[in-house]
């Protein structure tokens, strides 16, 4: 798992387009979203297209050290 940082995240509809933003791009991809510590977990195939789907959205992610 992969855990992306998304300092721009703030409440449920983040999270919903969050999750939506992902799934677009990767069907498959487990998605975890945790408000609280503003930080994606997934399972992707390949993250370049994920993280450019939520710098679209509106929610830039970077992974997490």
């Amino acid at each position: 798992m992969t855990t992306l940082s998304v300092p721009d995240m703030s409440c449920g509809h983040c999270k919903t387009a969050i999750e939506a933003a992902i799934r677009a791009v990767d069907p498959g991809a487990e998605v975890s979203v945790d408000l609280d510590s503003r930080t994606v977990a997934l399972t992707a195939s390949d993250l370049a297209p994920v993280l450019k789907a939520l710098e679209e959205e509106g929610y830039p992610a970077t992974v997490a050290a």
